[in-house]
């Protein structure tokens, strides 16, 4: 079966140099800025996402690993800041309480593998590259928004926000919307088309076969 499932480098996002693209969605815990709250603090925030602007910078700089040790950093930094298994469920929408337990799981997991392999396997083309705070604000009763410039040496500069969660003594990463436009809803929507033309085992099916085809540094 042949699907085109979405298309993630094709966002807005991917517009973005690698180095940055990676720095959005990496992590570190919280507790280098003081424990988080249930709301979360716009300014704990903007220097979470600056942090993580300035550890993805060093690792991608770094000449003294392999791109593969850099994409395992990338990954491991991804995985402990991006939260996702919130995302994945909001991605999957209504469709969420139609699955089963078991299908939920083999979602979840593809899903993570997906994200982690696809932009960790995307390094390389660093060239200076950086990444200022613009602003940050409260959102909702929850979340805080980091508005970022990305500057680029050769480029128009790029406008991204991130929408950030405290999470007991964490910070985590729960969308971000280049120029505008959500990664969370555009992968939404296009998870909804894929469902609706092949059901929900055809997006499993889908992941599935996408990080299939990783490059094998990604795994």
């Amino acid at each position: 079966m042949s699907i085109i499932l979405f298309r993630p480098l094709q966002h807005p996002v991917s517009n973005i140099r690698p180095a940055l693209r990676i720095a959005v969605v990496a992590a570190a815990l919280c507790g280098l800025f003081g424990s988080a709250s249930a709301a979360t603090s716009p300014q704990g925030a903007a220097q979470f996402i600056q942090w993580l602007g300035d550890q993805a910078i060093s690792t991608l700089g770094s000449t003294n690993s392999s791109l593969e040790q850099r994409e395992a950093s990338v990954r491991e930094l991804m995985r402990h800041g991006f939260d996702l298994q919130f995302i994945g469920r909001f991605v999957l929408g209504r469709h969420w309480r139609k699955v089963t337990p078991d299908q939920r799981a083999q979602y979840q997991q593809l899903f993570a593998s997906y994200i982690l392999q696809t932009y960790s396997s995307h390094l390389g083309g660093y060239s200076g590259e950086s990444l200022s705070i613009k602003g940050a604000k409260p959102a909702g009763s929850k979340d805080a928004i980091v508005q970022t410039r990305i500057v680029r040496p050769s480029a128009p500069p790029i406008d991204a926000d991130w929408r950030v969660r405290a999470q007991g003594n964490q910070y985590m990463i729960i969308d971000v919307a280049v120029e505008g436009v959500s990664m969370a809803v555009t992968q939404r929507s296009e998870f909804a088309s894929v469902i609706k033309n092949h059901g929900f085992d055809g997006l499993l099916a889908a992941l599935r076969a996408r990080t299939d085809k990783m490059p094998a540094s990604a795994h």
